[in-house]
């Protein structure tokens, strides 16, 4: 009787942790865009660029443009504006390109990131339940990441904590 409790106990035990619920958000959006994301960049070869965007609710917004060759990347470029109302009156702040030695010299721009690393982050970091914060992903790249992040609940403005990306493109 005790061994058949037992072997009860451990087939239950074994039924439980088999029922996990997904650690992330997303899942299966997430999983379909990194399929797409691999057979982009095998056809590719590795290289290619993508846009991360930031926009704010006054008007200011920012541009960064990485550039992967081999799976390395090799330059960013960077742009800062600010657009007034009325009249759409744009004003440049920063405006720079990084290339070979000169790359990373901007250090508080944020980490450079080949987009396996971004789906690496999105899926370990950005997308991961959170009883505190509304995590979102979409995938409008032609199926691969175009945004991935959290905002804390209860936030007013400005308070996105991922990536947005407006075009991924391969190079030559």
């Amino acid at each position: 009787m005790k061994r058949n409790l037992t072997v009860l106990v451990l087939l239950l035990v074994f039924a439980i942790s088999g029922c996990k619920k997904e650690a992330i958000e997303f899942q299966k959006d997430f999983d379909k865009s990194f399929k797409t994301w691999l057979d982009f960049k095998a056809s590719a070869s590795n290289n290619y660029k993508y846009q991360l965007v930031t926009n704010s609710w006054s008007g200011s917004s920012t541009q960064t443009t990485i550039t992967v060759k081999d799976g390395k990347v090799v330059q960013r470029e960077y742009i800062s504006k600010t657009v007034k109302q009325p009249g759409n009156v744009i004003t440049i702040h920063e405006d720079w390109v990084e290339n070979g030695q000169e790359l990373y010299s901007h250090k508080n721009y944020g980490a450079i990131l080949t987009l396996d690393e971004i789906y690496e982050k999105a899926k370990t970091e950005l997308l991961i339940k959170r009883d505190d914060a509304e995590v979102s992903f979409e995938s409008k790249n032609n199926g691969m990441i175009s945004s991935c992040g959290y905002v804390p609940k209860n936030c007013a403005d400005d308070c996105f904590s991922g990536f947005s990306i407006s075009f991924i493109e391969r190079i030559k």
